[in-house]
């Protein structure tokens, strides 16, 4: 399929015959009686656009649009209504709404229209479920956060603003800022990664920046250095807050002149390059601190790109385990199918503090130890070390959220029962048995007396 369309009206017929249209296009169509559907759905899986009519029973479609916009950004909107006009136009474009069009229109007009909105969403899969096309090559997901992540990352890709990538280790942010560098003009030329941490200090500069033949012992030739390896493509700074503070200085020189000074030379040499950046590390608190300019912070961070940890996108997890399971299988010359149903529940629920990078060691040691053409649950259990999962049954979850919402509520309110209870819009009857259901003593939280 082409991409993931999202087609929402109250017009039975129309909604029957757009799908129609779109399906015979190529698109793989998913539709909604109405807005309320429309974002019980996109809470499920995210589309790669959205098409809405105007005018519909409840809500509307610009409150869909502005339901959807306040969560994905980027997620591109096109509305439909046989009552617009060039106010309601304007407005809904200055908004954010990819293209507003009038009924009637012409089928190819919105087949145009749906095809840019795929172009710039970063839209259309290979045939493996999840597994995006050439410019995501390795990114595996169904989760709406990623794919909100990888549409940003696809607009701003044929630009040459400096992009930073920030997530925990193991989220895949190497993965990314190659997917940025496939994705732009300058796909044809070198994408050169450095990891800024791995590099001695009295060594980064050189390789950074080069050197002159007899500059330093050791130096017997000239070494271009990575800048000048890159010019024409792609520089990745991988650990960029680790870089030590006297380097940043030269970096932000060189980010500022687009000229490198080899170490032991006397004059600059040009470079195209375009810099992404990434770290783990909390760089504002760095700046806080003193050890990281903000100068250079804001010369790397024009744009910036979140990855959400890989307990943040569960749903991705049986996508990633069978992905890794494929590649690895074939790479060990395994015939193991996949994994038990129990062996994949304890991979879903497991914590991941070391989220994919953690979860391929994870397959790939089950699958080398496995003896049967299924992985079992043990299997799975002892690569986790016997690590708790963190998603704990409904029930508990929901007594959890009671207990914790009925405390904050008499912390404000000093212990004030009535207040509590008009806060919580519950009667005081109601609001003493579910404090005495939860065993908390409203005395507790009146503050002390004074003697």
């Amino acid at each position: 399929m082409e991409g993931n369309v999202l087609l929402v009206d109250d017009d039975p017929g129309l909604l029957r015959l757009l799908s129609i249209r779109l399906k015979s296009a190529g698109y793989n169509v998913t539709t909604a009686d109405g807005a309320e559907r429309a974002l019980a759905i996109l809470a499920a899986r995210r589309p790669d656009v959205i098409i809405t009519d105007l005018r519909m029973d409840g809500m509307d479609g610009l409150a869909l649009f502005d339901a959807v916009h306040r969560k994905h950004p980027t997620l591109p909107v096109i509305i439909l209504t046989a009552h617009g006009s060039i106010p309601d136009a304007v407005e809904a474009t200055r908004n954010g709404v990819f293209s507003f069009l009038t009924k009637p229109f012409q089928s190819q007009k919105l087949l145009e229209q749906v095809a840019g909105a795929m172009q710039i969403s970063g839209g259309g899969e290979t045939g493996t479920p999840g597994v995006l096309d050439t410019w995501a090559e390795g990114i595996v997901t169904r989760s709406a956060g990623m794919k909100d992540v990888l549409s940003k990352a696809r607009m701003v890709a044929d630009s040459d603003a400096s992009v930073f990538i920030s997530g925990d280790s193991g989220t895949g942010k190497e993965l990314l800022a190659r997917a940025v560098h496939r994705a732009s003009r300058r796909r044809d030329e070198p994408f050169i990664a450095v990891n800024c941490s791995a590099i001695p200090e009295p060594l980064l500069e050189s390789e950074l920046f080069g050197h002159r033949r007899g500059s330093f012992t050791g130096a017997t030739q000239d070494h271009a250095g990575l800048f000048q390896e890159a010019s024409g493509g792609t520089l990745f700074l991988d650990e960029i807050g680790d870089m030590p503070p006297a380097l940043q200085v030269k970096l932000l020189r060189v980010l500022q002149d687009q000229q490198v000074r080899p170490v032991g030379a006397s004059r600059s040499v040009p470079v195209d390059v375009r810099i992404i950046s990434a770290t783990h590390r909390d760089l504002e608190q760095a700046m806080t601190e003193g050890d990281f300019r903000e100068d250079l912070y804001y010369r790397l961070n024009v744009v910036s790109l979140e990855l959400p940890p890989l307990a943040d996108r569960r749903e991705d997890i049986p996508l990633l385990a069978n992905h890794f399971l494929g590649q690895l299988r074939e790479k060990y010359g395994k015939h193991v199918r996949g994994f038990a149903p129990e062996a994949m529940e304890r991979l879903v629920s497991a914590p991941w503090p070391g989220n994919v990078r953690q979860l391929y060691n994870v397959v790939e040691q089950t699958l080398t130890l496995a003896t049967t053409p299924v992985i079992n649950d043990t299997l799975v259990q002892n690569a986790l070390r016997d690590e708790p999962g963190t998603i704990m049954p409904f029930a508990d979850a929901r007594k959890r959220f009671e207990k914790d919402y009925l405390a904050k509520l008499l912390q404000t309110t000093g212990g004030n029962v009535s207040q509590a209870a008009r806060l919580a819009r519950r009667n005081r009857t109601e609001f003493y048995k579910l404090l005495h259901r939860h065993h908390i003593d409203p005395s507790l939280f009146k503050a002390p007396s004074r003697q």
